[in-house]
């Protein structure tokens, strides 16, 4: 047996060769989760290249490969023992760079096939240079051929592909452009393996198991004690006992790991990553010795020592009460509700810089106030969050020495690539994004809640002690009198389902309320009543006005844009910062999003990114190479007049489409089940750290968690059902609720004040990880209660990260009568009406199938 270490190119490229998975091995299984931690490792050994750095390349992981029976001399073969997953992974971001660049620059494509994935003068399954098991096939061979291919439930090879070619459309998008082959050669020549390559007659197998046969391991905190406290032989008793006690006492392991980070990156380490620390620390240490035992015993102490004085300012940032200054502590309050973890270095340099006196506390708060401002202005213009990291761990290093800090620090923030948005866009984006569809809900929450204190309310509201929610004041299912009044503010060409999708979810059209169900979707007229009697001032300027239309949501948005102006400072101008054009790189992601048999239209892509139906057409034709743009079609399902391609041509669109599993009637438009709306689009490219937040995950709880005497979370539950549905839906609800804790589930109910929801529970309550659910049921606003079917949270929960367990679910759902869930929704959260389950035969099929759920579920540690 042989070990060494190698990168992908030396592994794969040179001569023709085949590395083949044998039979027995599981099915290529990485979920979006691992395909994005790998992506972020991917960009920054990228970035390291693009700086010249010298930095260490990242850990991969290893690869265990055999002869393969089928072996020649002339054609080596080798079956893939384990790293499997590693080697497919790699492939198919290869192949997506292949297609990604096969219009505009077709040699480097070709290179790349040549290279890495093809074996060129060789045929059938000899062609590829990896040859995946036998279920991952199909797909992995039309994607490496560039050839259309029907997508069956177990297609994580094409999910992989999918999100590999929307990510290169965002690096390519964004204002620091990346050079894609500067990514392809991170893929192929900064990621290092670990290759194990066994002789004939060597067990494989006990490699493999020696491989993975890891026990509970330590934390980079507890590596960094030991190592610590092992170098302390003389002064390690009273240095625990001074420092290091009260140091864990008043911090948890991973946030004493977090503070052991950010002083090596307030040392200047900007590059360093958390999960690094210990080899790091202990490099610096180990490079500064200088061979006497007492400097360097006193070396470690000094280092305690300064992590028992920062530990004051980590615990400011993470429990703001603790701060004394009024000014300070708002905003550490606001920063730490808006879960800013990634300010943290920031912060922790100008807490650190106040202490040692080189800031006041009102040059502090002035500092603290451009971070805000910097987060808050990139959230209302839709920018994305994947460089803030980047951004913040460089600010100990970056900062400019030669001014006082806050200056220093707006001054960084508005250079070059930092994406800081004016003033001008601001507006813009106020006026036109659908913010409501953007960024978590607990920060749309506080950019309402800092909107509404700066009307300087004489007797302002209690926001910890108030229950409010977010208000469509426009509602999201608006009844005939809305749409009436619609009908008259459109624009020409524009119907009023359009005006409503634009409108909806901007902020002009969004307040806080604590009667958000009684407002529901009535007319506006009932509206403004309830709201003239709120004690938030900008519910009453709302119910000052006549009507509620397009005229007045606008002007609201310029009323809030100038309040958002005053209150977030804008960038310095002339730092050599890029201004940038309208940006649309969002569209060009979620249509690289696009599941297999869906579409899209104008109006809804529209609506998405916050602009206009002819606007995003206008750029679709005008724009080569934008992935998919051929299945954005009218609203009514059919391809627009004059469609033409933009590059190459492709032929009959309709066949296309077709041949990308869109389904059309005998009308000639495009099966209307199959189209995602603008809100379906906002799922597409949720971050994944936020599915469970938007799938209600650590919201759902047993009864008895309220207090003594108020109305049940069940009970409110079920009086708000009644208030939308029939008593036969009611009944047959309650059913169904009980048939469920039958089966042994039980019923959650959100938590929220106003409006609560019903959770279908397995498992124990709590936080994401401990329970799974496969749909939530909702009362409804106006038209009746729905069941959503949570695949999006099923696809990060065993054993239904198996697409094909997701898609025999929606076979099943599909039995009801009056149900039609498309095949394309399997990754997102499609509902049905509750009242298909007045039907008897429809209520027994859904108990069945919830059985078979719980049956899979249960089984899942056993397979």
């Amino acid at each position: 047996m042989q070990a060494k270490e190698t990168v992908f190119a030396d592994l794969m490229q040179g001569r023709t060769q085949q590395f083949q998975v044998p039979l027995y091995q599981r099915t290529y299984s990485w979920s979006e989760k691992q395909l994005a931690q790998l992506w972020n490792d991917i960009l920054e050994q990228a970035e390291l290249l693009d700086s010249g750095a010298s930095a260490s390349t990242h850990f991969l992981g290893s690869v265990v490969l055999a002869p393969s029976p089928q072996n020649e001399a002339t054609f080596p073969r080798w079956l893939v023992v384990d790293g499997q997953q590693r080697l497919t992974t790699l492939s198919l971001a290869l192949v997506a760079i292949r297609d990604h660049i096969a219009e505009g620059q077709p040699d480097e494509a070709e290179r790349i096939d040549e290279e890495y994935l093809i074996n060129k003068r060789k045929h059938g399954d000899e062609y590829f240079r990896l040859l995946p098991t036998q279920a991952d096939r199909p797909q992995f061979a039309a994607h490496l051929r560039s050839l259309p291919a029907e997508q069956t439930a177990g297609d994580r090879v094409a999910s992989a592909y999918r999100f590999f070619r929307r990510k290169l459309v965002e690096a390519e998008d964004a204002a620091s452009t990346r050079d894609i082959l500067r990514i392809e050669q991170a893929i192929t020549s900064r990621l290092t393996l670990v290759v194990v390559s066994a002789e004939r007659g060597d067990n494989v197998h006990r490699i493999f198991e020696s491989l993975n046969n890891t026990g509970l391991k330590l934390s980079q905190a507890d590596l960094l004690r030991n190592y610590l406290f092992m170098r302390l032989p003389t002064r390690g008793e009273w240095v625990y006992e001074t420092y290091w006690l009260p140091l864990q006492a008043s911090l948890t392991n991973d946030e004493l790991e977090q503070l052991m980070w950010l002083q090596l990156v307030l040392d200047g380490d900007d590059r360093v990553r958390r999960q690094d620390l210990y080899a790091a620390q202990q490099k610096r240490f180990e490079n500064g010795e200088t061979g006497e035992a007492a400097r360097t015993e006193a070396e470690i102490e000094d280092y305690i020592k300064e992590l028992h004085r920062r530990s004051a300012h980590f615990r400011k940032m993470i429990h703001p009460a603790e701060e004394s200054a009024p000014v300070v502590r708002g905003h550490l309050r606001r920063l730490h509700d808006w879960q800013a973890v990634v300010t943290y270095p920031a912060l922790m340099l100008l807490l650190d810089r106040r202490a040692r006196g080189e800031l006041d506390d009102d040059e502090t708060a002035r500092a603290l106030s451009y971070i805000e401002s910097f987060l808050v202005r990139r959230t209302l213009c839709r920018v994305a969050t994947n460089n803030l990291n980047r951004i913040f761990q460089a600010v100990p290093a970056q900062l400019p020495r030669d001014m006082p800090v806050p200056d220093g620090l707006r001054q960084l923030f508005s250079a070059d690539n930092r994406q800081w948005p004016g003033d001008e866009e601001l507006r813009d984006k106020i006026r036109s994004a659908p913010f409501y569809q953007y960024g978590r809900p607990n920060q749309r929450k506080l950019v309402l809640q800092r909107l509404e204190e700066s009307y300087e309310h004489p007797e302002p509201v209690d926001f910890d002690a108030a229950q409010l929610t977010i208000e469509h004041v426009l509602p999201q299912s608006p009844g005939d009198p809305w749409m009436q009044m619609l009908k008259g503010d459109t624009d020409e060409g524009e119907s009023p389902e359009d005006l409503h999708s634009r409108l909806q979810h901007t902020l002009g059209n969004l307040t806080l309320t604590g009667v958000n169900a009684e407002l529901s979707n009535h007319p506006f007229e009932r509206k403004q009543g309830l709201l003239q009697g709120s004690h938030l001032e900008m519910n009453r300027r709302i119910a000052a006005t006549e009507r509620w239309g397009s005229a007045e949501i606008l002007a609201r948005a310029d009323d809030l844009a100038d309040r958002a102006v005053r209150l977030w400072p804008a960038p310095l101008r002339g730092v050599g910062r890029a201004e940038r054009s309208r940006d649309w790189s969002l569209v060009h992601q979620v249509l690289a999003a696009l599941p297999h048999g869906t579409w899209t239209s104008y109006g809804d892509l529209a609506a998405f990114v916050g602009s206009g139906a002819q606007a995003v057409g206008n750029h679709l034709a005008k724009t080569d190479g934008v992935v998919n743009a051929y299945r954005v079609l009218n609203a009514d399902g059919k391809v627009a007049d004059g469609f033409r391609w933009t590059g190459q041509d492709r032929g009959d669109v309709r066949a296309q489409l077709h041949a990308d599993g869109i389904r059309f009637t005998a009308m000639g438009a495009a099966d209307p089940a199959q189209r995602f709306t603008s809100g379906d689009l906002a799922l597409l490219v949720v971050d994944a750290e936020e599915e469970d937040e938007a799938a209600g995950a650590g919201e759902a709880a047993r009864e008895g968690t309220e207090q003594p005497g108020a109305e049940t979370r069940a009970a409110r539950f079920l009086r708000q059902l009644a208030a939308d549905d029939t008593p036969t839906t009611v009944a047959a609800v309650r059913e169904l609720i009980a048939g469920w804790e039958q089966l042994g589930g039980w019923a959650g109910h959100g938590a929220g004040e106003t409006m609560t929801s019903a959770f279908l529970m397995l498992g124990s309550a709590g936080g994401p990880g401990r329970g799974i659910w496969p749909m939530v049921l909702y009362p409804g606003s106006g038209r009746g209660g729905t069941a959503e079917v949570v695949f999006q949270h099923l696809a990060r929960r065993q054993p239904f990260t198996e697409r094909s367990l997701r898609a025999e679910l929606l076979d099943r759902l599909n039995e009801l009568e009056g149900v039609s869930l498309p095949q394309g929704k399997l990754e997102l959260r499609p509902g049905f009406r509750l009242s298909v389950l007045d039907d008897e035969r429809n209520r027994e099929i859904l108990l069945r199938t919830l059985g078979w759920f719980k049956d899979r579920w249960e089984e899942r540690g056993t397979v």
